[in-house]
């Protein structure tokens, strides 16, 4: 018996050893890595980190600017799309679970925009936002009204591209839509025997029954959405005025056009202790309101 406990680990470990060798060498070594070099002078061209301790930490937090700026803009980013994505999602999922015709159709419609690739998607939406010359202004222009300039405004530029990343939010549709269809038939029956309307039953039955999706997907959107960096670099590059600055940007920015990888790898540790905290604190103040059983 134990030989062929050994034998059967023994090939276990077989078939599972080229992903542990992928693990060390491509996941495990560059956190270590990254660890060490935010206590560094890092500039990869010499490639001769220097110890400096705690000299990264305290520039960014003590004398860094745009540190703070790019913090700030990405709280509110992060606000702004967890708040009307999961309100936009949750009203499309509902949509969705009603039994009308066509809605296979519909499905596979709002769930096309998660199968557009990305550059792609930011292009079109670069034109579609032109102020001038764009589809969206000249569709308002129609109607007499003077669209804002979107993408070329500080006070427009970070919630346009909230409003990019909320279209293209299928998946948690979907699992919304799911949420929804598991939901007990029983209780919508009953909510109709003691006369309860659409709204009351969307709010006292579906939604209660909907909070582990909804806390997940929030967790989520917070954990994507605080390392969001290709639609602000390729429709803003940051701007204007750094009002579309994100937090992955700037790293992108320390990392690869200052050559500056201590400094990079110090803000990424910093942002992993922000999501970090960030998720922990949305599990200990939902753990009451989450409602598991059905």
């Amino acid at each position: 018996m134990q030989n062929l406990k050994r034998r059967q680990l023994g090939w276990a470990l077989f078939f599972i050893f080229p992903w542990i060798i992928g693990f060390l060498i491509f996941t495990a070594y560059p956190i270590g890595a990254s660890f060490y070099f935010s206590f560094t002078d890092f500039n990869i061209i010499d490639f001769t980190p220097e110890w400096v301790g705690n000299f990264n930490y305290e520039e960014l937090t003590q004398y860094d600017d745009l540190f703070w700026k790019s913090l700030e803009n990405t709280i509110k980013y992060v606000a702004m799309l967890v708040v009307i994505a999961t309100i936009f999602d949750l009203a499309i999922a509902f949509l969705l679970s009603l039994n009308v015709r066509g809605l296979s159709i519909y499905r596979t419609v709002f769930f096309l925009p998660v199968l557009v690739p990305t550059v792609a998607a930011t292009m079109t939406w670069v034109w579609i936002l032109n102020p001038r010359y764009g589809l969206l202004n000249g569709l308002l222009e129609r109607i007499g009204i003077d669209g804002p300039r979107w993408l070329a405004s500080p006070n427009t530029a970070l919630f346009s591209i909230v409003l990019i990343a909320v279209w293209s939010s299928g998946r948690a549709v979907l699992i919304y839509l799911a949420g929804f269809n598991d939901v007990p038939r029983q209780l919508y029956e009953a909510a109709d025997i003691d006369g309860a309307n659409v709204f009351q039953k969307v709010w006292f039955i579906s939604l209660p029954m909907l909070t582990p999706q909804i806390l997940f997907n929030v967790i989520t959107l917070v954990i994507f959405s605080m390392q969001a960096f290709a639609e602000p670099y390729i429709m803003t590059g940051g701007g204007p005025n750094n009002s579309t600055l994100l937090y992955a940007l700037y790293l992108y920015q320390r990392a690869f056009l200052d050559l500056d990888m201590g400094y990079a790898s110090a803000m990424a540790w910093i942002l992993f202790i922000i999501i970090l905290a960030l998720t922990m604190l949305f599990i200990w103040a939902t753990r009451r309101l989450v409602v598991y059983d059905r």
